[in-house]
């Protein structure tokens, strides 16, 4: 059987996830005559039915489920190496982390030996809340950090920078503020804020019921939030950083612990890459 062409899977993947041959013609950009031939000759060479069409809809069969499948993640990898391949045809490339909204408190250390290696390029910092996976995945960054670990690093290269367990911040006129160390349940029923993309339930485990906080972005809007008595928070200091003075770390001792993490495509071959990811594994390990 010959080999299935890109363009033939993008066609496919357009007509299943619209179920409608019009909507996904205008989607791709063509008409939909050559978009129904393609789509029979995708069936022909297959030898398998993909669609059951009548006048009134358009199904998957258990052929086109399967095909569906496989193609989002074969043509994200195809999307991937495109922006890969640009990326690192640069006439001066640079290397692109991606970080959270909060910043990570080794980063300033860890940029410092980058540049004192001799196969360092200049490095540009990407912020975003969510997507940082995605981000890294599809091509768009080289190195990300990461805190949890993730649910998934599936095509993914790791490091383990540090473990630890979080801080309550708290205002220092919070009722908690003079304690050197807390347990979860002293802190039953505090609102603590969520980030976009979060879980609400992200701390449905630890047997405490706390109160709703909300929605942040960044750690600045979350900072001025604790101080004005609206949310605390509960995160691990490299996320976290340096507090402001109206503000207190507690420990937790009974919180569950949270890894950083460095991350980068699996199989990379950059020397730049593995550069930064030694100067920040080496920063993590003398912090520690």
């Amino acid at each position: 059987m010959e080999r299935l062409e890109t363009r033939e899977l993008t066609y496919f993947v357009a007509v299943a996830e619209e179920l409608h041959f019009g909507r996904a013609a205008m989607r791709l950009g063509v008409t939909q005559p050559p978009l129904s031939r393609a789509i029979r000759q995708l069936e022909r060479r297959l030898g398998v039915t993909l669609l059951e069409r009548t006048s009134q809809r358009v199904t998957l069969t258990a052929a086109g489920e399967v095909l569906l499948a496989e193609s989002r993640p074969i043509l994200d990898a195809v999307a991937a190496a495109a922006r890969k391949a640009r990326r690192a045809g640069q006439p001066s490339p640079r290397l692109l982390l991606t970080i959270s909204p909060c910043g990570d408190i080794l980063l300033r250390d860890i940029l410092a030996a980058y540049a004192a290696d001799p196969d360092a390029i200049p490095v540009d910092i990407d912020v975003r809340t969510v997507g940082r996976l995605a981000y890294l995945r599809d091509g768009q960054a080289d190195v990300a950090f990461l805190h949890g670990p993730p649910a998934s690093l599936r095509g993914l290269d790791t490091e383990e920078l540090m473990v630890e367990r979080p801080l309550a911040v708290l205002p220092r006129t919070h009722r908690l503020a003079g304690r050197k160390s807390l347990r979860l349940n002293d802190l039953r029923g505090e609102p603590l804020p969520r980030w976009p993309g979060e879980p609400e339930d992200r701390w449905a485990g630890a047997g405490v019921e706390f109160g709703p906080g909300p929605l942040v972005h960044d750690a600045g809007e979350l900072m001025q939030l604790i101080t004005l008595g609206r949310t605390i928070a509960l995160e691990p200091k490299s996320v976290l950083g340096p507090l402001r003075r109206d503000l207190i770390g507690v420990p937790v001792l009974d919180a569950p612990t949270s890894t950083m993490l460095i991350a980068w495509p699996e199989q990379s071959r950059s020397r730049a890459l593995a550069a930064f990811v030694r100067a920040a594994t080496t920063v993590a390990a003398s912090a520690g």
